[in-house]
């Protein structure tokens, strides 16, 4: 093949080559396993099955009450789910304010110290609590919930970045009387004693 030849190929392969890699890229779709954040920020992780006991259950005003944006805490990406059985959480909370024993935040795994990685990996700012009692409950049955990756925080002196550890969000509001949780231990102590601070 001459010079002549070569080029006349490359000209008509440089022609095409727009048009190929357009028919090539439209068969490339987006990786939907990356969840993303209300404000379109990338979550780290992904939502965990909840154990047995728990099922999906739509409810779009709970998740959105569970979300936050980025640097605001809260869940970054979640689900909703409905309780149908007792099913066991965990909360961290503080003495100080003893209202908090029955918050929002709760977990399906007892929480494990030191409590400055727990504060880092549930994304926890130390203004928000003192995470120093911890308590066992049971889900009442009925029990609507929100699971799904921590949000990032942007705290007083300091700042969490987004989490893979999964949180559950149980719409308690204990000042107003509405709880979602019962058959509760009294707070012990945490960290517990064989963990360090």
């Amino acid at each position: 093949m001459d010079l002549k030849q070569h080029l006349k190929n490359a000209v008509v392969y440089f022609r095409w080559l727009p048009l190929l890699l357009l028919v090539g890229c439209a068969g490339i779709t987006p990786d939907k396993s990356v969840l993303q954040g209300i404000d379109g920020i990338a979550c780290v992780g992904q939502i965990a099955q909840p154990p047995e006991g728990i099922v999906a259950e739509e409810d779009k005003s709970l998740l959105d009450e569970s979300l936050g944006s980025t640097g605001e805490g809260k869940l970054c990406a979640g689900k909703t789910f409905v309780a149908t059985k007792p099913v066991k959480v965990y909360r961290v909370w503080n003495s100080e304010k003893d209202y908090t024993q029955y918050g929002r935040w709760w977990s399906f795994q007892i929480p494990h110290g030191p409590k400055q990685q727990y504060r880092e990996e549930n994304v926890i700012c130390p203004s928000w609590s003192s995470l120093d009692r911890m308590s066992e409950c049971t889900l009442k049955p009925g029990t609507k919930l929100v699971v799904g990756p921590g949000q990032g925080a942007n705290c007083l002196s300091s700042s969490y970045p987004k989490s893979a550890v999964n949180q559950v969000f149980v719409p308690n509001d204990s000042r107003k009387d509405i709880l979602y949780v019962e058959n509760c231990t009294p707070g012990v102590v945490w960290p517990l004693r064989q963990e360090h601070e």
